[in-house]
């Protein structure tokens, strides 16, 4: 029998958004939002890496997790997610992504493996830099933008006021999800987190 040569890979867990100030409480940088929560949870900073990532490493439920944060723009995100992946030498199915999703309403979560990237770019990126899509996905509901709003504009508007006050609470369960996901397995996390 061949051995798992991925058992003794660490997790990548890959929070997208836009790198500096100005995007930082866009709603395209949920990925980004919950990465600080786990990075928290971790009692971790983010560090440069060569990859053109910001990175921390540790331990999160148990499991060795690299947490990553790419210094590029969303629509190059592949190209620092690969770098990270040969560098820690994870398999694909040990790369997690979490994005926000604007075909689920605000404050939802839903967890999958694979699929196509619905027109997110960062997801296109990476399917593409990754040679697959059969990475696992944390998707952070924003919901639809109001109106004929263009929706490249609305992901890069700040979450709304009403929106803001369940930010905290809605990111700290996508975190919950995350771990879930890397402790339960994707079935048992869909199981506890798609019912709400």
């Amino acid at each position: 029998m061949m051995p798992d040569v991925g058992a003794d890979a660490p997790w990548l867990v890959v929070g997208l958004g836009n790198p500096g100030p100005e995007y930082a409480g866009n709603r395209h940088n949920a990925g980004f939002m919950v990465l600080d929560v786990l990075a928290a949870r971790m009692g971790g900073r983010f560090k440069a890496h060569k990859a053109r990532a910001e990175v921390v490493e540790g331990r999160l439920a148990g499991l060795r997790v690299v947490l990553a944060k790419p210094r590029s723009y969303m629509n190059e995100s592949g190209g620092p997610v690969k770098a990270l992946r040969d560098f820690y030498k994870v398999p694909l199915e040990r790369v997690v992504v979490v994005h926000d999703e604007l075909d689920i309403p605000y404050g939802t979560l839903r967890l999958k493996r694979g699929g196509g990237d619905n027109g997110h770019n960062g997801l296109r990126s990476i399917t593409k830099a990754l040679g697959g899509r059969d990475y696992l996905r944390v998707r952070f509901g924003i919901g639809r933008p109001p109106g004929r709003m263009d929706a490249a504009v609305f992901v890069l508007r700040d979450f709304a006021a009403a929106e803001r006050k369940e930010l905290d609470l809605n990111t700290e369960r996508a975190a919950d999800a995350t771990e879930s996901l890397l402790t339960d397995g994707l079935d048992r996390a869909q199981n506890i987190f798609h019912t709400a």
